[in-house]
């Protein structure tokens, strides 16, 4: 049994035994937007959708000093609910959580943290399925731990037991983020994703660094896969620009190379701006991806409007 699973067992026996909360707090908020995206070589249909969500959160401290919360959110495209997770408290010992949806373990939290106003370099929804920065698997059922070792080091793992049909092995990952230094953020993850059908060894760093209005960010992250001619390596750059406390630019780019001698480099740009102004945000993206997912012949630019409004 590998210690993370230790930790994850410990805790959960402990709030288990312990004796109810004294008192829960709850609160209700929620949000909503109207979207818009559409492409600007191909016909995307009715291109205005939105979204909504109402969330809800209960929290408490147990007799024996660990806190307990609740998150469920409803949202109006899944139903009863969407993300939902359980935090357990544990004071100088750490945050554990169980996700049942909505959240990952460090290689997919971090898998590109370059700075943007809206959308990453290759995150708006175009023709044909883009390839993502990784292919973490820990999300749905799984364990988080969180661990603050300074004011400077954080520690983040995460652990999904083997739930897929066939699936016999768990997958972990470990991360590391320094905040040491004023302006500067470094984090770095490493895991494996035994959900494939061959195992994947995962890995993600990111450098950022923020100087007055301007934050710049640099990405590489790797996928070494069991399977022949299926490694992936991706690297991604960006930059951002606080006009003032409203107004933010961005500009990123990011390419996937393919062990594949039968893929292409996946290409990707976006140009972002965003405001907000109390509970309402305004964002935009402009992409443009070359050779989706590794194909030649697949090259898109989509564009993207979100009006959002908190309450």
């Amino acid at each position: 049994m590998n210690n993370l699973k230790k930790i994850g067992l410990t805790a959960l026996g402990t709030a288990m035994v312990a004796t109810s909360a004294n008192a829960a707090e709850l609160s209700v908020s929620g949000g909503t937007s109207i979207f818009f995206g559409g492409e600007d070589n191909s016909d995307a249909g009715n291109g205005w959708s939105m979204t909504d969500q109402i969330d809800f959160n209960a929290s408490g401290e147990m007799d024996n000093g660990m806190t307990l919360s609740l998150y469920l959110q409803l949202d109006g495209s899944t139903a009863p609910f969407d993300d939902r997770k359980v935090t357990i408290g544990m004071g100088d010992m750490g945050t554990l959580t169980f996700s049942g949806h909505g959240s990952s373990g460090p290689v997919g939290a971090w898998d590109d943290l370059n700075p943007s106003a809206n959308e990453e370099s290759w995150g708006t929804s175009i023709g044909g399925t883009v390839d993502g920065p990784t292919n973490a698997t820990i999300g749905n059922n799984s364990f988080i731990y969180d661990f603050t070792v300074s004011d400077g080091i954080a520690l983040k793992a995460a652990y999904k037991p083997s739930g897929a049909t066939g699936v016999l092995k768990s997958s972990t990952e470990f991360g590391v983020q320094y905040t040491g230094m004023e302006g500067l953020t470094v984090s770095a993850a490493m895991g494996e994703n035994n959900d494939a059908a061959a195992q994947i060894d995962l890995s993600v760093l990111n450098l950022k660094y923020a100087m007055g209005p301007i934050t710049v960010g640099y990405q590489t992250n790797e996928s070494d896969s069991g399977a022949a001619n299926a490694d992936e390596d991706f690297t991604a750059y960006g930059i951002s620009y606080a006009v003032n406390d409203d107004v933010s630019i961005s500009y990123g780019a990011s390419s996937i190379d393919y062990e594949s001698t039968s893929k292409e480099d996946q290409d990707s740009s976006a140009v972002s701006i965003s405001f907000t102004a109390g509970g309402v945000a305004m964002s935009a993206s402009h992409q443009t991806t070359d050779n989706v997912a590794g194909t030649s012949t697949a090259d898109n630019t989509s564009y993207e409007v979100n009006f959002s409004l908190a309450f």
